[in-house]
């Protein structure tokens, strides 16, 4: 089992940042993939960024030089910094595992991006 708890999300203007942090536990070594997902309301839930246990890195298209996700595995987080949020960013982020050949998921953090 994997467990997964997100923070850091809120409200924030138009071009400014957010750093979200996610909290791994359980059968970390197990872990192959970590990523962040989001659903905005009425809309599916997407891949935003991701990364793999070889240090590979992936992200969508609409967040590409403006995010960026990364690890601590000393300290068993994984984080999403979020630089020139725009409107369209507004979502609930999801933590994301793949481990013991089955996806977990975080219970969301929603960030709002408004003036």
């Amino acid at each position: 089992q994997v467990q997964l708890v997100e923070s850091g999300g809120g409200l924030v203007q138009p071009g400014g940042s957010l750093r979200l942090s996610c909290r791994v536990s359980g059968s970390i070594a197990s872990i192959s993939i970590m990523a962040w997902y989001r659903q905005a309301p009425g809309k599916q839930r997407d891949l935003v960024a991701r990364t793999t246990t070889g240090g590979s890195t992936n992200y969508a298209d609409s967040v590409k030089g403006r995010f960026a996700i990364s690890r601590d595995n000393a300290k068993n987080m994984v984080y999403l910094q979020m630089n020139s949020l725009k409107p369209e960013d507004t979502a609930v982020y999801y933590c994301y595992a793949f481990a013991l050949l089955r996806p977990y998921w975080g219970q969301g953090t929603q960030v709002t991006v408004s003036s």
